[in-house]
């Protein structure tokens, strides 16, 4: 053993994998019968509780990213980075009552299936290619390459590949069994999730009340962090006076406005991305796609409420990090504000520690899983059977289904070796969000205007995606030295490294607000009422009473919690 992990702490981790392997088999033989239906495997179809999806939706969206990352930003931000989980749960609310009814009716099961359905073959395989891509070359690198780097900086530093083969190992034996066996397993990761992340918050808060003597009370610790740290606990950035380093303002105040710009983030980015994600993502929609209308509502509002508990999990301990290293109690935090979450997890009693390192690993596979049983949907449905092998049986999709995971764990295992891609330099969370951030105005604004608004063309979707990313490049790289620092659309500040940027989220805005203006601009010279359009019954959008008492419960706390954090 090493001096990070004791024999107590693989036991336990060594329970959880027998654990979730011996759930997963006996999910996989059950579905035997079914082995060889491409729906079955891919979708689960009809086979998923709403307790199943929304456990599936978490696992799947809480990773590394969000332990290593978000973690690392409660270290530099404070709560106002919570904004992400919480409007996500807003999210989801509006993706159950308005974008879920528009894919099953139209008997939609994977997003490039949604643009051939409603706009064109072209559209559907130039984003099938690129959803391809950005899941192997952005999603599945950096989540596996981050799980392996925290996870090694845990068992002593010197096993960074034989975990990250362990990993993807451990995904590949979940995902080959299909959706089914990826979503029910799910269930346990995220139980293992929520509960290994509240220990370590616990810790956490009852080790800042034991290093400032009000005893080891997770409360008082609590307050403590409220205290000693204030402006971690406001909801809404400050903007900086001034674009530049001045006397009055200094670079951290900016820099924490260029990552989250107070209010104007949910006057543009925020919604943007967590639409995007929620609604429009193959990797995510995948696990209700399959199910009836009345399950997947409540499976995915389900998650909303317990993506209020996220916070809690990911962010917390970097607040406390921040007030322990801020106090010279955290000598060990090592790599900045992403070593925060590690280093919060030396402070875990043997056992508890295994029980932590479960937690993350649950959040990794998990994630590696369902990516990958995303990748292999989208090759195997709309481009294998439609360009390569029209005549494949439903043996051959789930097949050729089988080396599609296979081909995407390799291809991430191969990049991710020795981080060909730069994910380390950069950072696995500012990796993601960079990338995907790029593409997600446009593929928003299409997927928007597609589904209500029977006007919209072919054309203008197309024209839509690319306009989106390259304004988005505009913004985000150009836009200050063209244009200049302060205009009426922006205003760029000093980044510390010699030049200016926008915020990120605004500029997604803008990008958003043309690249909409541009496709409706151009729809307006086509029909009316487009032939692809989809026909829409307004009775579908109707809720009933239980769904009705989800939605009042997470808007309600959602209140409260922003009442008391402003």
């Amino acid at each position: 053993m090493n001096q990070n992990l004791a024999f107590a702490d693989y036991a336990v981790f060594i329970i959880y994998f027998i654990v979730v392997s011996a759930y997963g088999y006996s999910v996989y033989r059950k579905r035997k019968q079914d082995e060889h239906d491409a729906k079955a495997y891919f979708l689960a179809e009809g086979n998923l509780t709403w307790w199943a999806i929304g456990a599936s939706l978490i696992a799947s969206n809480i990773s590394a990213e969000q332990f290593i990352g978000m973690s690392g930003e409660g270290f530099f931000l404070g709560i106002a980075v919570a904004a992400y989980e919480w409007i996500a749960a807003i999210a989801l609310i509006i993706v159950a009552v308005w974008f879920i009814p528009v894919y099953l009716k139209n008997k939609i099961y994977t997003m490039p299936q949604f643009l051939k359905t409603r706009y064109n073959e072209s559209t559907a395989l130039i984003m099938a290619v690129f959803w391809l891509f950005l899941y192997v070359f952005v999603n599945l690198t950096s989540i596996l390459y981050l799980g392996a780097v925290a996870i090694n900086g845990l068992a002593g530093g010197e096993y960074l590949h034989v975990i990250m083969i362990g990993l993807a190992v451990f995904a590949l034996f979940i995902s080959l069994g299909g959706m089914k066996v990826v979503a029910y397993t799910d269930v346990i990761q995220v139980a293992v999730l929520i509960i290994g992340g509240l220990v370590t918050s616990y810790i956490a808060l009852t080790t800042v009340g034991q290093y400032f003597g009000v005893g080891e009370n997770a409360i008082e610790g609590f307050k403590v962090l409220m205290r000693e740290a204030p402006e971690h606990f406001k909801m809404i950035i400050p903007k900086p006076h001034d674009t530049v380093v001045t006397a009055q303002t200094s670079q951290l105040a900016i820099d924490k406005y260029l990552t989250f710009p107070g209010i104007l983030s949910y006057l543009a980015g925020i919604w943007i991305i967590n639409l995007n994600y929620w609604g429009c993502n193959q990797y995510i929609t995948q696990r209700a796609l399959g199910a009836d209308l009345q399950t997947a509502r409540t499976g995915i509002l389900f998650a909303g409420l317990l993506k209020l508990l996220m916070p809690l999990i990911v962010m917390l301990p970097g607040i406390a990090a921040y007030v322990l290293y801020q106090n010279g109690h955290l000598p060990q935090l090592v790599g900045g504000k992403d070593g925060a979450y590690s280093a919060v997890l030396t402070f875990l009693p043997t056992g508890l520690k295994g029980l932590s390192v479960a937690a993350l690993t649950a959040a990794i596979v998990a994630s590696l899983a369902g990516k990958v049983n995303s990748i292999s949907t989208i090759y195997t449905l709309d481009i294998h059977k439609k360009y390569i092998q029209k005549e494949a049986g439903e043996k051959q999709q789930v097949n050729i289904g089988r080396i599609a995971v296979f081909a995407a764990m390799l291809l991430a295992v191969l990049f991710t070796w020795n981080d060909l891609l730069g994910i380390g330099g950069v950072g696995g969370f500012t990796y993601i969000q960079k990338y995907t951030g790029f593409i997600s105005p446009g593929v928003f604004a299409m997927f928007i205007l597609g589904m209500f608004w029977k006007r919209t063309t072919g054309a203008a979707a197309i024209v839509g995606v690319i306009l989106g990313f390259l304004l988005s490049v505009l913004f985000n790289e150009y836009a200050p030295a063209l244009f200049g620092n302060e205009t009426l659309l922006y205003t760029a500040y000093s980044n510390g490294k010699g030049a200016f940027e926008i915020p990120f989220h605004i500029c997604m805005g803008l990008s958003f607000f043309f690249t909409t203006l541009t496709m409706v601009l151009i729809s307006f010279a086509g029909p009316k009422v487009n032939p692809k359009a989809f026909e829409l019954d307004y009775e579908m959008f109707k809720i009933k009473p239980q769904t009705t008492v989800l939605i009042v419960i997470t808007l309600l706390s959602i209140i409260a919690l922003y009442v008391k954090f402003w």
